[in-house]
Protein backbone atom coordinates (compact mmCIF):
# COMPACT_ATOMS: atom_id res chain seq x y z
CA UNK A 1 0.00 0.00 0.00
CA UNK A 2 1.25 3.56 -0.95
CA UNK A 3 2.19 5.95 2.24
CA UNK A 4 -0.04 8.68 2.62
CA UNK A 5 2.49 11.93 2.76
CA UNK A 6 1.19 14.70 5.96
CA UNK A 7 2.74 17.31 7.52
CA UNK A 8 2.67 15.41 10.68
CA UNK A 9 4.36 12.30 9.47
CA UNK A 10 7.22 11.67 7.55
CA UNK A 11 7.08 12.63 3.45
CA UNK A 12 10.13 10.57 2.58
CA UNK A 13 9.91 12.07 -1.38
CA UNK A 14 10.46 15.61 0.67
CA UNK A 15 13.17 14.27 2.64
CA UNK A 16 15.28 12.87 -0.32
CA UNK A 17 14.44 16.40 -1.90
CA UNK A 18 15.90 17.98 0.80
CA UNK A 19 18.95 16.11 1.24
CA UNK A 20 19.59 16.63 -1.95
CA UNK A 21 19.32 20.63 -1.74
CA UNK A 22 21.55 19.73 1.32
CA UNK A 23 24.20 18.05 -0.73
CA UNK A 24 23.98 20.70 -3.11
CA UNK A 25 24.37 23.56 -0.10
CA UNK A 26 27.84 21.88 1.41
CA UNK A 27 28.81 21.07 -2.31
CA UNK A 28 28.52 25.31 -2.76
CA UNK A 29 30.53 26.04 0.35
CA UNK A 30 33.46 23.67 -0.08
CA UNK A 31 33.99 24.46 -3.67
CA UNK A 32 34.78 28.56 -3.58
CA UNK A 33 37.56 27.26 -0.90
CA UNK A 34 38.54 29.18 2.45
CA UNK A 35 37.90 32.83 1.90
CA UNK A 36 38.61 34.15 5.72
CA UNK A 37 37.15 36.75 6.94
CA UNK A 38 39.55 39.03 9.56
CA UNK A 39 37.19 38.13 12.28
CA UNK A 40 37.13 35.00 12.29
CA UNK A 41 40.92 34.80 12.90
CA UNK A 42 40.21 36.24 16.30
CA UNK A 43 37.63 33.24 17.15
CA UNK A 44 40.75 31.34 15.66
CA UNK A 45 43.34 32.02 17.83
CA UNK A 46 41.20 32.13 20.84
CA UNK A 47 40.30 28.17 20.01
CA UNK A 48 44.19 27.52 19.33
CA UNK A 49 45.20 29.12 22.68
CA UNK A 50 42.31 27.17 24.54
CA UNK A 51 44.05 23.72 22.49
CA UNK A 52 47.20 24.61 23.55
CA UNK A 53 47.03 25.34 27.22
CA UNK A 54 47.09 28.68 27.52
CA UNK A 55 43.86 29.45 28.81
CA UNK A 56 40.54 31.26 26.81
CA UNK A 57 42.52 33.71 26.11
CA UNK A 58 43.67 36.10 23.11
CA UNK A 59 46.92 37.49 24.74
CA UNK A 60 48.29 34.63 27.37
CA UNK A 61 47.85 35.78 30.73
CA UNK A 62 45.46 38.53 29.65
CA UNK A 63 41.79 37.08 30.74
CA UNK A 64 39.53 39.46 28.27
CA UNK A 65 36.55 38.39 26.47
CA UNK A 66 37.35 39.36 23.14
CA UNK A 67 34.83 37.24 21.19
CA UNK A 68 31.33 36.95 21.14
CA UNK A 69 30.87 33.45 19.91
CA UNK A 70 31.93 31.29 22.79
CA UNK A 71 30.05 28.11 21.81
CA UNK A 72 31.52 28.66 18.13
CA UNK A 73 35.11 28.88 19.61
CA UNK A 74 34.49 25.92 21.90
CA UNK A 75 33.31 24.02 18.93
CA UNK A 76 36.35 24.40 16.98
CA UNK A 77 39.04 23.50 19.53
CA UNK A 78 37.13 20.53 20.08
CA UNK A 79 37.05 19.45 17.19
CA UNK A 80 41.21 20.27 16.41
CA UNK A 81 41.94 17.82 19.08
CA UNK A 82 40.08 15.09 16.76
CA UNK A 83 41.19 17.35 13.62
CA UNK A 84 44.39 19.21 13.84
CA UNK A 85 45.15 21.04 11.00
CA UNK A 86 43.89 24.41 9.73
CA UNK A 87 41.43 26.19 11.80
CA UNK A 88 40.19 28.32 8.62
CA UNK A 89 39.34 24.82 6.56
CA UNK A 90 37.91 23.08 9.61
CA UNK A 91 35.81 26.27 10.22
CA UNK A 92 34.54 25.87 6.52
CA UNK A 93 33.96 21.89 6.59
CA UNK A 94 32.09 23.09 9.79
CA UNK A 95 30.08 25.65 8.77
CA UNK A 96 29.29 23.75 4.97
CA UNK A 97 27.36 21.15 7.35
CA UNK A 98 25.76 23.58 9.32
CA UNK A 99 24.24 25.06 6.17
CA UNK A 100 23.31 21.55 4.70
CA UNK A 101 21.18 21.03 7.88
CA UNK A 102 19.91 25.05 7.82
CA UNK A 103 18.96 23.72 3.98
CA UNK A 104 16.85 20.49 5.96
CA UNK A 105 15.23 22.64 8.46
CA UNK A 106 14.08 25.08 6.33
CA UNK A 107 12.71 22.95 4.31
CA UNK A 108 10.56 21.24 7.14
CA UNK A 109 9.83 24.47 8.34
CA UNK A 110 8.30 25.66 5.40
CA UNK A 111 6.04 22.69 4.73
CA UNK A 112 5.12 22.80 8.52
CA UNK A 113 4.16 26.12 9.12
CA UNK A 114 2.60 26.37 5.60
CA UNK A 115 1.59 22.81 4.98
CA UNK A 116 2.97 23.05 1.65
CA UNK A 117 5.34 21.18 0.54
CA UNK A 118 6.71 23.04 -2.95
CA UNK A 119 7.27 26.28 -0.24
CA UNK A 120 9.33 24.33 2.28
CA UNK A 121 11.65 22.71 -0.76
CA UNK A 122 11.42 26.13 -2.64
CA UNK A 123 13.19 28.07 0.35
CA UNK A 124 15.27 25.32 1.19
CA UNK A 125 16.43 25.65 -2.44
CA UNK A 126 16.78 29.23 -2.72
CA UNK A 127 18.83 29.17 0.83
CA UNK A 128 21.30 26.89 -0.95
CA UNK A 129 23.17 29.14 -2.90
CA UNK A 130 22.23 32.61 -1.24
CA UNK A 131 25.03 34.57 -1.42
CA UNK A 132 24.46 35.99 2.21
CA UNK A 133 24.83 32.63 3.22
CA UNK A 134 27.66 31.51 1.23
CA UNK A 135 29.94 33.89 1.81
CA UNK A 136 29.93 33.88 5.96
CA UNK A 137 30.45 30.12 5.34
CA UNK A 138 33.36 30.14 3.36
CA UNK A 139 34.77 33.32 5.58
CA UNK A 140 34.92 31.60 8.94
CA UNK A 141 32.51 33.25 10.70
CA UNK A 142 29.81 31.66 13.41
CA UNK A 143 27.02 32.57 10.77
CA UNK A 144 25.99 29.03 9.82
CA UNK A 145 25.81 27.82 12.95
CA UNK A 146 23.88 30.59 14.87
CA UNK A 147 21.25 30.43 11.88
CA UNK A 148 20.99 26.69 12.20
CA UNK A 149 20.34 26.92 16.11
CA UNK A 150 17.56 30.20 15.37
CA UNK A 151 15.82 27.69 12.71
CA UNK A 152 15.84 24.89 14.71
CA UNK A 153 14.45 26.80 17.86
CA UNK A 154 11.51 27.96 14.94
CA UNK A 155 11.43 24.57 14.29
CA UNK A 156 10.58 22.80 17.81
CA UNK A 157 8.42 25.62 18.77
CA UNK A 158 6.17 25.01 15.47
CA UNK A 159 6.41 21.16 15.87
CA UNK A 160 4.80 22.00 19.33
CA UNK A 161 8.23 21.41 21.64
CA UNK A 162 8.59 24.31 23.85
CA UNK A 163 11.72 22.97 25.74
CA UNK A 164 13.67 22.07 22.97
CA UNK A 165 13.12 25.22 21.45
CA UNK A 166 14.32 27.37 24.53
CA UNK A 167 17.53 24.80 24.55
CA UNK A 168 18.21 25.41 20.97
CA UNK A 169 17.36 29.42 21.58
CA UNK A 170 20.27 29.11 24.68
CA UNK A 171 22.48 27.74 22.29
CA UNK A 172 22.21 30.30 20.19
CA UNK A 173 22.72 32.90 22.96
CA UNK A 174 25.83 31.44 23.37
CA UNK A 175 26.71 31.80 19.68
CA UNK A 176 25.45 35.51 19.39
CA UNK A 177 24.01 37.50 21.70
CA UNK A 178 22.03 39.29 19.31
CA UNK A 179 19.63 35.46 19.58
CA UNK A 180 17.66 37.61 22.52
CA UNK A 181 15.93 38.73 19.55
CA UNK A 182 14.73 35.19 19.49
CA UNK A 183 14.34 34.67 22.73
CA UNK A 184 12.12 37.85 23.71
CA UNK A 185 9.25 36.46 20.88
CA UNK A 186 9.67 33.07 21.75
CA UNK A 187 8.83 33.80 25.76
CA UNK A 188 6.44 36.23 25.02
CA UNK A 189 4.61 34.02 22.66
CA UNK A 190 4.12 31.35 25.49
CA UNK A 191 3.08 33.87 28.25
CA UNK A 192 0.53 34.60 25.55
CA UNK A 193 -0.97 31.83 24.79
CA UNK A 194 -0.67 30.09 28.60
CA UNK A 195 -1.10 33.29 30.48
CA UNK A 196 1.20 32.44 32.42
CA UNK A 197 5.03 32.80 33.19
CA UNK A 198 6.83 29.75 31.20
CA UNK A 199 8.80 28.82 34.21
CA UNK A 200 9.71 25.22 32.62
CA UNK A 201 11.24 26.89 29.07
CA UNK A 202 13.00 29.75 31.49
CA UNK A 203 14.52 27.40 33.58
CA UNK A 204 16.00 25.45 30.76
CA UNK A 205 17.33 28.11 29.23
CA UNK A 206 18.88 29.64 32.18
CA UNK A 207 20.18 25.94 33.03
CA UNK A 208 22.20 25.80 29.29
CA UNK A 209 23.18 29.38 30.12
CA UNK A 210 24.15 29.43 33.60
CA UNK A 211 27.74 27.19 33.12
CA UNK A 212 29.22 29.73 30.89
CA UNK A 213 27.44 32.31 32.62
CA UNK A 214 29.13 31.46 35.45
CA UNK A 215 32.84 30.84 34.01
CA UNK A 216 32.75 33.51 32.30
CA UNK A 217 31.76 36.14 34.94
CA UNK A 218 34.81 34.26 37.49
CA UNK A 219 37.63 34.06 34.02
CA UNK A 220 36.51 37.34 32.46
CA UNK A 221 35.06 39.29 35.52
CA UNK A 222 32.11 39.96 33.41
CA UNK A 223 29.66 37.34 31.30
CA UNK A 224 29.36 40.53 28.73
CA UNK A 225 32.18 40.12 25.91
CA UNK A 226 34.19 43.23 25.51
CA UNK A 227 34.05 43.58 22.08
CA UNK A 228 30.43 44.81 22.18
CA UNK A 229 31.45 48.01 24.64
CA UNK A 230 34.11 48.42 22.48
CA UNK A 231 32.55 48.68 19.39
CA UNK A 232 29.98 50.95 21.04
CA UNK A 233 32.78 53.93 21.65
CA UNK A 234 35.22 53.50 18.96
CA UNK A 235 33.59 53.72 15.85
CA UNK A 236 31.67 57.45 14.58
CA UNK A 237 28.62 56.82 12.57
CA UNK A 238 26.19 59.40 11.04
CA UNK A 239 22.62 59.31 12.01
CA UNK A 240 20.24 57.03 11.02
CA UNK A 241 23.53 54.96 8.84
CA UNK A 242 22.30 51.50 10.20
CA UNK A 243 18.51 52.18 9.61
CA UNK A 244 19.30 53.05 5.93
CA UNK A 245 21.90 49.66 5.66
CA UNK A 246 19.42 47.73 6.95
CA UNK A 247 16.78 49.14 4.94
CA UNK A 248 18.78 48.09 1.69
CA UNK A 249 19.27 44.57 2.89
CA UNK A 250 15.47 43.54 3.57
CA UNK A 251 14.71 45.52 0.31
CA UNK A 252 17.55 43.26 -1.36
CA UNK A 253 17.32 39.83 -0.08
CA UNK A 254 18.50 38.07 -3.26
CA UNK A 255 21.31 40.71 -4.18
CA UNK A 256 18.54 41.96 -7.21
CA UNK A 257 20.75 45.24 -7.60
CA UNK A 258 23.53 43.08 -8.92
CA UNK A 259 21.39 42.24 -12.17
CA UNK A 260 18.92 44.50 -12.30
CA UNK A 261 21.27 47.88 -11.71
CA UNK A 262 20.91 50.47 -8.68
CA UNK A 263 17.32 51.62 -9.13
CA UNK A 264 15.78 48.43 -8.03
CA UNK A 265 16.38 48.89 -4.53
CA UNK A 266 13.77 51.27 -4.63
CA UNK A 267 11.37 48.29 -6.61
CA UNK A 268 12.08 46.04 -3.40
CA UNK A 269 11.77 48.47 -0.62
CA UNK A 270 7.86 48.16 -1.86
CA UNK A 271 7.75 44.76 -2.93
CA UNK A 272 9.69 42.52 -0.61
CA UNK A 273 8.24 44.03 2.65
CA UNK A 274 5.28 43.70 1.15
CA UNK A 275 5.07 39.93 0.25
CA UNK A 276 6.95 39.84 3.63
CA UNK A 277 3.67 41.49 6.00
CA UNK A 278 1.20 39.25 3.40
CA UNK A 279 3.12 36.13 4.10
CA UNK A 280 3.70 36.75 7.88
CA UNK A 281 -0.19 36.84 7.67
CA UNK A 282 -0.89 34.12 5.96
CA UNK A 283 1.43 31.98 8.07
CA UNK A 284 0.13 33.12 11.98
CA UNK A 285 -3.49 32.62 10.77
CA UNK A 286 -2.83 28.84 9.65
CA UNK A 287 -0.47 28.16 12.92
CA UNK A 288 0.18 30.35 15.79
CA UNK A 289 3.20 28.66 16.47
CA UNK A 290 4.46 30.71 13.51
CA UNK A 291 4.65 34.28 15.48
CA UNK A 292 7.90 34.24 16.98
CA UNK A 293 9.67 33.35 13.45
CA UNK A 294 7.25 36.07 11.40
CA UNK A 295 8.06 38.69 14.14
CA UNK A 296 11.54 38.15 14.15
CA UNK A 297 12.73 39.82 11.21
CA UNK A 298 11.12 43.18 11.98
CA UNK A 299 12.51 42.84 15.65
CA UNK A 300 15.85 42.35 14.48
CA UNK A 301 15.03 45.41 11.72
CA UNK A 302 14.37 47.66 14.89
CA UNK A 303 16.80 46.22 17.23
CA UNK A 304 19.65 46.81 15.26
CA UNK A 305 18.75 50.31 13.80
CA UNK A 306 17.73 52.07 17.02
CA UNK A 307 21.32 52.25 18.51
CA UNK A 308 22.83 52.88 15.15
CA UNK A 309 25.97 50.48 15.51
CA UNK A 310 28.25 49.85 12.74
CA UNK A 311 26.81 46.74 10.29
CA UNK A 312 29.21 44.36 9.83
CA UNK A 313 28.24 42.36 6.50
CA UNK A 314 27.77 39.43 8.88
CA UNK A 315 24.53 40.96 10.67
CA UNK A 316 22.52 40.45 7.67
CA UNK A 317 22.63 37.00 7.27
CA UNK A 318 20.55 35.79 10.89
CA UNK A 319 16.96 37.09 9.76
CA UNK A 320 16.97 35.79 6.07
CA UNK A 321 15.63 32.68 6.20
CA UNK A 322 12.81 33.69 8.28
CA UNK A 323 12.33 36.95 5.91
CA UNK A 324 12.69 34.63 3.22
CA UNK A 325 10.23 32.33 4.19
CA UNK A 326 7.70 34.87 5.19
CA UNK A 327 8.23 36.40 1.68
CA UNK A 328 7.74 33.43 -0.62
CA UNK A 329 4.82 32.51 1.61
CA UNK A 330 3.59 35.84 0.89
CA UNK A 331 4.56 35.30 -2.90
CA UNK A 332 2.41 32.20 -3.37
CA UNK A 333 -0.80 33.70 -1.64
CA UNK A 334 -0.55 36.55 -4.09
CA UNK A 335 -0.03 34.54 -6.78
CA UNK A 336 -2.45 31.72 -6.16
CA UNK A 337 -5.36 34.32 -5.28
CA UNK A 338 -4.49 36.10 -8.12
CA UNK A 339 -4.59 33.60 -10.99
CA UNK A 340 -8.09 31.84 -9.22
CA UNK A 341 -9.39 35.40 -9.85
CA UNK A 342 -8.12 35.44 -13.49
CA UNK A 343 -8.50 32.53 -14.45
CA UNK A 344 -10.75 30.31 -12.46
CA UNK A 345 -10.74 27.13 -15.03
CA UNK A 346 -6.98 26.48 -14.88
CA UNK A 347 -6.00 29.01 -11.73
CA UNK A 348 -3.84 25.62 -10.32
CA UNK A 349 -1.72 25.10 -13.19
CA UNK A 350 -1.18 28.81 -14.04
CA UNK A 351 -0.66 29.74 -10.45
CA UNK A 352 1.77 26.67 -10.03
CA UNK A 353 3.73 28.09 -13.52
CA UNK A 354 3.90 31.84 -12.69
CA UNK A 355 6.16 30.45 -9.28
CA UNK A 356 8.08 28.53 -11.49
CA UNK A 357 8.93 31.33 -13.13
CA UNK A 358 9.41 33.54 -10.26
CA UNK A 359 11.66 31.15 -9.03
CA UNK A 360 13.92 30.24 -11.69
CA UNK A 361 14.00 34.38 -11.79
CA UNK A 362 14.98 34.15 -8.26
CA UNK A 363 17.86 31.45 -8.48
CA UNK A 364 18.86 33.75 -11.16
CA UNK A 365 19.89 37.26 -9.42
CA UNK A 366 21.45 35.09 -6.98
CA UNK A 367 23.40 32.92 -8.86
CA UNK A 368 24.28 36.15 -11.08
CA UNK A 369 25.35 37.37 -7.79
CA UNK A 370 28.34 34.88 -8.18
CA UNK A 371 31.34 34.99 -10.12
CA UNK A 372 33.20 31.77 -12.37
CA UNK A 373 36.58 33.19 -11.44
CA UNK A 374 37.52 35.77 -8.57
CA UNK A 375 39.69 39.01 -8.93
CA UNK A 376 41.77 37.72 -5.86
CA UNK A 377 41.74 34.29 -4.13
CA UNK A 378 40.99 30.59 -5.09
CA UNK A 379 40.40 30.83 -8.57
CA UNK A 380 36.81 28.58 -8.11
CA UNK A 381 32.97 30.44 -8.31
CA UNK A 382 32.39 32.25 -5.14
CA UNK A 383 29.65 34.72 -4.48
CA UNK A 384 30.79 38.52 -5.63
CA UNK A 385 30.39 39.48 -1.91
CA UNK A 386 32.92 36.99 -0.42
CA UNK A 387 35.98 39.79 -0.53
CA UNK A 388 39.03 39.33 1.41
CA UNK A 389 41.87 41.56 0.01
CA UNK A 390 42.46 43.11 2.73
CA UNK A 391 42.99 40.07 4.51
CA UNK A 392 45.09 38.73 2.06
CA UNK A 393 47.48 42.11 1.88
CA UNK A 394 47.29 41.68 5.94
CA UNK A 395 48.99 38.18 5.77
CA UNK A 396 51.51 39.56 2.81
CA UNK A 397 52.67 42.52 5.44
CA UNK A 398 52.81 40.04 8.78
CA UNK A 399 54.66 37.61 6.52
CA UNK A 400 56.75 39.84 5.40
CA UNK A 401 56.96 41.46 8.81
CA UNK A 402 58.33 38.20 10.36
CA UNK A 403 60.88 37.57 8.14
CA UNK A 404 62.50 40.50 7.83
CA UNK A 405 62.34 41.17 12.19
CA UNK A 406 62.47 39.33 15.13
CA UNK A 407 59.17 38.92 15.89
CA UNK A 408 58.33 36.93 19.06
CA UNK A 409 55.04 36.02 20.68
CA UNK A 410 56.71 38.77 23.48
CA UNK A 411 56.34 41.81 20.48
CA UNK A 412 53.47 43.99 20.81
CA UNK A 413 52.23 44.80 17.64
CA UNK A 414 49.25 47.01 17.50
CA UNK A 415 46.62 47.22 14.99
CA UNK A 416 43.10 48.12 13.75
CA UNK A 417 42.10 45.05 11.77
CA UNK A 418 43.73 42.51 14.36
CA UNK A 419 42.54 38.85 13.05
CA UNK A 420 44.92 37.86 10.37
CA UNK A 421 47.71 39.73 11.84
CA UNK A 422 47.33 38.19 15.72
CA UNK A 423 46.74 34.87 14.05
CA UNK A 424 49.74 34.82 11.91
CA UNK A 425 52.07 36.69 13.22
CA UNK A 426 51.45 34.95 17.00
CA UNK A 427 52.90 37.99 18.76
CA UNK A 428 50.85 39.90 21.33
CA UNK A 429 48.12 42.34 20.48
CA UNK A 430 47.15 45.60 21.08
CA UNK A 431 43.63 45.78 19.64
CA UNK A 432 43.22 49.75 19.15
CA UNK A 433 39.59 49.46 18.56
CA UNK A 434 39.43 47.63 22.00
CA UNK A 435 37.90 43.94 21.31
CA UNK A 436 40.79 42.16 23.19
CA UNK A 437 42.15 45.07 24.57
CA UNK A 438 40.46 47.09 27.38
CA UNK A 439 42.84 49.78 27.50
CA UNK A 440 41.93 51.24 24.22
CA UNK A 441 38.45 51.66 25.32
CA UNK A 442 39.01 55.40 27.57
CA UNK A 443 40.94 57.00 24.72
CA UNK A 444 37.49 56.93 22.32
CA UNK A 445 35.37 58.82 21.28
CA UNK A 446 38.01 60.84 19.04
CA UNK A 447 37.11 64.73 18.44
CA UNK A 448 34.87 64.49 15.08
CA UNK A 449 37.78 65.95 12.72
CA UNK A 450 40.29 63.05 13.53
CA UNK A 451 37.88 60.86 11.41
CA UNK A 452 38.41 60.69 7.71
CA UNK A 453 35.96 57.26 7.81
CA UNK A 454 33.98 56.13 10.21
CA UNK A 455 37.02 54.92 12.22
CA UNK A 456 40.41 56.69 13.81
CA UNK A 457 43.06 55.34 15.68
CA UNK A 458 44.01 57.75 18.68
CA UNK A 459 46.85 59.01 18.74
CA UNK A 460 47.92 59.05 22.48
CA UNK A 461 47.11 55.41 22.85
CA UNK A 462 50.25 54.33 21.09
CA UNK A 463 52.14 56.78 22.67
CA UNK A 464 51.09 55.77 26.04
CA UNK A 465 51.18 52.02 25.24
CA UNK A 466 54.48 51.96 23.15
CA UNK A 467 53.88 49.04 21.00
CA UNK A 468 56.68 47.93 19.17
CA UNK A 469 54.85 47.97 15.68
CA UNK A 470 52.09 49.49 14.38
CA UNK A 471 50.30 47.68 11.21
CA UNK A 472 47.33 50.21 10.00
CA UNK A 473 45.94 51.39 6.49
CA UNK A 474 46.79 54.78 6.18
CA UNK A 475 42.97 56.12 6.22
CA UNK A 476 42.95 54.98 10.02
CA UNK A 477 45.42 57.34 10.95
CA UNK A 478 45.98 60.33 8.36
CA UNK A 479 44.64 62.99 11.20
CA UNK A 480 45.92 61.37 13.95
CA UNK A 481 49.11 59.32 13.93
CA UNK A 482 50.70 60.97 11.11
CA UNK A 483 50.20 64.19 12.02
CA UNK A 484 51.37 64.02 15.19
CA UNK A 485 55.14 65.03 16.28
CA UNK A 486 55.70 62.83 19.16
CA UNK A 487 54.67 60.14 16.92
CA UNK A 488 56.89 61.12 13.96
CA UNK A 489 59.93 61.24 16.43
CA UNK A 490 59.64 58.26 18.32
CA UNK A 491 58.31 55.72 15.13
CA UNK A 492 60.08 55.24 11.54
CA UNK A 493 57.66 53.90 8.95
CA UNK A 494 59.30 50.19 7.91
CA UNK A 495 57.35 49.95 4.70
CA UNK A 496 54.45 50.99 2.97
CA UNK A 497 52.14 48.81 1.02
CA UNK A 498 50.00 50.56 -2.01
CA UNK A 499 45.99 50.01 -1.54
CA UNK A 500 43.30 52.09 -1.71
CA UNK A 501 41.24 49.91 0.53
CA UNK A 502 38.13 51.77 2.34
CA UNK A 503 39.72 54.95 0.62
CA UNK A 504 43.23 54.27 2.12
CA UNK A 505 46.29 55.41 0.04
CA UNK A 506 48.70 52.78 1.79
CA UNK A 507 48.92 50.38 4.28
CA UNK A 508 51.85 51.27 6.57
CA UNK A 509 54.00 49.29 8.70
CA UNK A 510 55.75 51.66 11.90
CA UNK A 511 58.62 49.98 14.08
CA UNK A 512 59.16 51.90 17.51
CA UNK A 513 62.76 53.47 16.81
CA UNK A 514 64.32 51.63 20.15
CA UNK A 515 63.04 48.34 18.61
CA UNK A 516 66.66 46.69 17.31
CA UNK A 517 65.91 44.77 13.84
CA UNK A 518 66.91 40.99 13.44
CA UNK A 519 70.31 41.24 12.08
Amino acid sequence: MKRKSSIHGPDWNLDWALISLAALAFAARTLPGSRTIDDAYITFRYARNLVNGLGFVYNPGQHVQGTTTPLYTLLLAGLSLVFPGDYPILALVVNALADACSVIVLGKLGERLTGNRAIGLTVGLLWTVAPMSVTFAIGGMETSLYVLLILLTFYSYALGHPAWSAFTCALALLTRPDALLVALPLFAHLLWVRRRVPWREGAILLLTLAPWVIFATLYFGSPLANSVVAKTYAYRLGPYTAFIRLLHHYATPFLGQESLGGRWPMIGLFLYPTLYLIGALVLVRRDGRAVPLVVFPGLYFVAFSLPNPLIFRWYLAPPLPAYLLCIVSGGWAVVRDLAAAVVRRRARWVSRSVVLVLVCAILFLELNAWTLRPDHGPQRPAPEMAWFKLEDLYRQVTEDLMRANDISPDTLIAAGDIGVIGYVSNARILDTVGLISPESIPYYPLDPSAYVINYAIPTQLILDQQPDYVIVLEVYVRRTLLESPEFREQYQLLRQWDTDIYGSRALLVFRRADTASRP
